[in-house]
């Protein structure tokens, strides 16, 4: 079951298109093809509590930022994204 779980997670080394991800994964799951999936040899606990982290970083930094700070933040990233080429 976790083969076919990495099998469905978004993988750049992975085909996009419907039908050859099915075929891939009737593959891996039949033996024909090795999966060279670099996250199966992760401890599934360990991503999970690193994905919890990233989710509360953000908030935790915002909290901890002063509204000045913040500002400089915003105005320097409304720079970047309008600057022309």
């Amino acid at each position: 079951m976790a083969v076919l779980y990495f099998c469905l997670m978004a993988n750049p080394k992975r085909p996009k298109d419907t039908n050859q991800r099915a075929k891939l994964i009737v593959e891996i799951l039949t033996g024909q093809t090795e999966d060279n999936n670099p996250d199966k040899d992760k401890n599934p606990k360990a991503i999970t509590k690193g994905r919890k982290g990233g989710l509360k970083g953000g908030k935790a930094r915002a909290e901890r930022l002063t509204a000045e700070q913040r500002k400089e933040i915003a105005s320097k990233a409304a720079k970047k994204r309008w600057a022309k080429d």
